[in-house]
This record gives structure tokens, sequence and C-alpha cells, in this order.
């Protein structure tokens, strides 16, 4: 590889130092429609929604990995049941894990702990914990015509990890750690205003996959880092909507994603083109597609979740499942008070004692009620069976 392309200035330009018109007016509809997202929800009921949205966001990045993991088998590893076909097994396994990191990142978004998401022991952390139960079968890597066991939380350090990535040739393992701390540096969320967090989400998603410190991980890595860089710049909307469906996706069809990423990797174009070894305008261009693709998911997952939308879907599934009217009303109580008592179930049905329980728990046999304790207030889920009719084409299969 050429000398000067080891330096780690390679991944410039890393931000941009001027913003286009196109980009101000979406990064502006982006932060408001997040502001909306979600806010006539009771809390508890957005936090119960923000699980579906976890196994969304597993089922999209594995999908964009080549990985087609039904949701079915990502809610059946949750809980730990888990295929016998040691292939599929291996599928679910990673689907586990990155619903408990991304949980994770949520939590501690919502506590106010989270760390720089672009710092290295985060990046490290990510890394380690999403390979945390991985079989050694799942560390293998093989390519090249060589064969090596990964070890989680650590970057390529031999030259036979050195990979390319289409047309794309990475910096040398060599070189990883000094890219990496340069990386670190360049995308300190400390320093940088909300207008700046927001365009480095997407400038920081390239530049590490443009270094590819590990030899295994890094596009999960980076949607999992870019998750909690949203938070970090307030649109992360409680963890409400997901950057890897917008990804999987994209504007125009499944190709856009690899297609703008490689155009990210453009370089410099003449002098018009910035002063860095990449093109600034093919960064600016990646930079407003997708915050573009970030603004259609967010949008989508308002319509999804409005609260009279949502109110009249639980009436429907009633009806599909020819459970007594007076189910509706349970259900839209959760909706609205996040939360209800046992012994309220005959007061809100109208119901005598006995039928009211009948009903009550015909609504819990359905997986939509469900409480933290047996005796414990119960409060609104939505189990994979049900998405068909509450959140139409969330997946294109269930």
């Amino acid at each position: 590889m050429n000398p000067r392309l080891e330096t780690v200035e390679r991944i410039e330009p890393a931000r941009l130092e001027e913003i286009s018109e196109a980009i101000s007016d979406v990064m502006a509809e982006l932060s408001a429609a997040t502001a909306r997202l979600g806010q006539a929800l009771h809390p508890k009921t957005a936090a119960n929604l923000a699980g579906l949205v976890r196994i969304m966001n597993t089922y999209y990045s594995n999908l964009i990995e080549g990985h087609n993991t039904r949701p079915r088998d990502i809610e059946r590893a949750i809980g730990g049941q888990f295929d016998n076909d040691q292939g599929r097994r291996n599928l679910q396994i990673e689907a586990a894990a990155h619903v408990h990191v991304q949980s994770e990142i949520d939590s501690m978004a919502l506590d106010n702990r989270l760390p720089e998401p672009a710092s290295i022991d985060f990046i490290l952390w990510l890394h380690r914990e999403f390979y945390r139960d991985a079989s050694p079968e799942m560390l293998r890597i093989r390519g090249n015509g060589s064969e090596f066991t990964m070890e989680p939380a650590a970057w390529r350090s031999r030259s036979d990890h050195d990979v390319a990535v289409g047309r794309h040739l990475p910096p040398s393992s060599e070189r990883v750690a000094a890219f990496m701390a340069y990386f670190a540096e360049r995308y300190r969320f400390e320093r940088l205003g909300k207008a700046a967090r927001i365009i480095a989400i997407p400038a920081a998603h390239h530049r590490f996959n443009y270094i590819h410190p590990f030899a295994d991980g890094n596009g999960r890595v980076s949607r999992l880092m870019s998750h909690a860089m949203a938070h970090q710049a307030g649109i992360g909307a409680h963890g409400l909507w997901s950057v890897s469906r917008g990804l999987a996706r994209g504007l125009t069809g499944p190709g856009d994603y690899k297609r703008m990423m490689d155009h990210a990797d453009t370089p410099r174009q003449g002098d018009l083109d910035g002063r860095g070894n990449l093109s600034q305008r093919a960064l600016s261009e990646f930079i407003l597609w997708f915050l573009r693709v970030c603004l259609d998911q967010v949008t989508f997952m308002s319509g999804l979740f409005e609260i009279d939308t949502l109110a009249q879907r639980l009436r429907s599934f009633v009806d599909r499942n020819e459970l007594k009217p007076e189910a509706a009303r349970l259900l839209e109580e959760a909706l609205i008070r996040g939360r209800f008592e046992r012994g309220e179930v005959p007061r809100i049905t109208g119901l005598p004692e006995r039928t009211a329980r009948r009903v009550f728990n015909d609504v819990v046999a359905t997986g939509l009620l469900a409480s933290e304790t047996p005796k414990g207030p119960v409060s609104l889920r939505f189990p994979i069976a049900t998405l068909d009719v509450l959140f139409p084409r969330l997946f294109p299969e269930i």
C-alpha cells in the first residue's frame, strides 16, 4: 500500500466544515420528528415498544449481513429457546447478542450513563459483548487462503487478517490502532454541538467501516455505534426507531446502502473537492442520504406508534381473534395508562368479576398483556405473533 495512505489522515475529511442547505433542512426535520415520536405514549408502553424495535433492528442488521433470521426465531432466542440445527442456532445466538447489546445501550442512554460512543473503550465493549456467547465456530474466520480464531474486542493484528472490502483496501493491521485513536478523537461528541453530532453519525458510520478495525463484526458494531450516537445526539427517541431497517431497505431499494458506502470511499476529485484524501462531495452526499434514511424511518415508526392508530389496531386484533369486545377496553387501558392492577379488571370491562376474569385471561393468553411478577400490574406487550395486525409492514415476514 502507498505509505502516504497509511497515515491516519487518510480518513479525512472526517467531518463537514460546511453544511449544505439540503442537509440543514433534513437535519431540522429529523430533530423535530424524533422529538414528536412516541411523545403521546405512556413511558411504560414506549419502553415495551422499544423492546420490539430491538428485535426489528436485529432482524434488519442480520439481513444486511446476508443472514435471514426470522423474527419469531429471534424472539425465541431472547427467551433462551434455540434451534437444534447448529447453523440456525448460531444465527439465533448472534441475534440474541444484538438485542442484548442494544438493550444495554438503551438503558445507559435512559440513565444518562452512555459513554462517548466513538471512544475506543466503548467500541471494544460493543464487539466484546456482541461475541460474548459466540461458539468457537462463530469465531472462526476463513478467507484469503487462511483461517484463524478471532479474539473479541481485539483489533486486526496480523498481516494475514488484512482484507479487501469490495474495491476498498482498508489500512493494514499494523496501523489499525493508530487509525482508531484518530477516529475516536475526530468523532468525540464532548466538543460538538447538537447539529455537529447529528452530522457526525453518518460520517463516523462510514469512516469506521472504511478503517475496518476488526477481523469480523464491523458492520454490526458500526450500526450499534450509530444507535448509541443517535441517543447522544438527542435523536434517539427512547429507542423507538431503528437505523438498520432504513439501511437494509434504502430509499430506492436494498442496494442503496452498499452503493452509497462505496460512493463515500471515492478519493478526492480535484482542488474543488475539499482538502482531504477522500472526496468531500461524496461524504456530503452520503451524509444527506443517511439522514434521509433516518427521517424516513422515524416518519414510518411515528405512523405505527400514533396512539389513535395503535388503539384501532388493538381493536382489530380483538375482532380478528374473536375475543370478547370488552377485551379491547383492557388493551386500551394499558395503552393509555401504561399498566393497571389486576383487581381493576371488572371496573375496566364493566363485567361481573368471574366473566371479567375470563376475558382478562383470554387476553393474557395472546401475550398482549403481561406482568413482571405473577400477581403484579399488567402492561402491553407486543409478541411477534400479533405484529401482522398491530404493525403491518414492520417486517417482510413474521
